[in-house]
């Protein structure tokens, strides 16, 4: 279950299912409600991962936005793992899960983190694109791993702020995009519309 957004009145929704994201968005004193939404994300032929990425938040922001059930501006995100142009999207099982950590070991990969604002008639948009270099993964040391069920929904097949941190050589961009939502950039977004944290009463 989802945590509560915030007993308050709702300034914003927040089209997504991700704990994390709630518990990024509520530490900074925001007030909304989750308004999750379901789309296709399956990547069309040649599209890029930055593409791909601000493709799904803006549809997620606009497919919940439909179905809210009132007129609040709309906040969706998305985040998605690369390698060599290739994204890895949520691990189909643990096979899959050890095949794209062995395909991230001791390598750089990309991290694309897109946030869309729908408000009325009005979009906003914001991308960031974050380099994270990883060590070398042990076979035995990812099963591990997958054995924790830390990866079995994450993009990547792992968690930045979770067991994955003990892999990371370098990280080059927005450690906050990596874990699902770049927050300088989604404050700065909101803020446009007007929405600003709230002080804890």
């Amino acid at each position: 279950m989802l945590p509560s957004a915030s007993s308050a009145v709702p300034r914003f929704y927040l089209a997504s299912r991700s704990p994390r994201r709630v518990e990024m968005l509520r530490a900074l004193g925001y007030r909304f409600a989750c308004q999750p939404a379901d789309v296709d994300e399956t990547p069309q032929p040649a599209e890029s991962p930055p593409a791909f990425a601000a493709r799904m938040a803006l549809g997620k922001a606009r497919a919940a936005a439909a179905r809210a059930p009132t007129s609040l501006p709309v906040l969706g995100a998305d985040t998605d793992v690369s390698v060599d142009g290739r994204i890895l999207g949520k691990p189909s099982g643990r096979d899959d899960a050890l095949a794209m950590l062995a395909r991230l070991s001791g390598r750089s990969h990309q991290v694309c983190s897109a946030v869309a604002m729908v408000s009325g008639t009005q979009t906003l948009q914001v991308l960031t694109v974050t380099e994270v270099h990883f060590g070398v993964i042990a076979p035995a040391d990812a099963l591990a791993y997958w054995n924790s069920g830390e990866p079995a929904d994450k993009a990547g097949a792992y968690a930045i702020q979770g067991g994955a941190a003990r892999w990371v050589r370098e990280i080059r961009g927005s450690y906050t995009g990596v874990v699902g939502l770049p927050l300088l950039e989604t404050c700065e977004l909101l803020a446009r519309c007007g929405i600003h944290p709230e002080p804890a009463a």
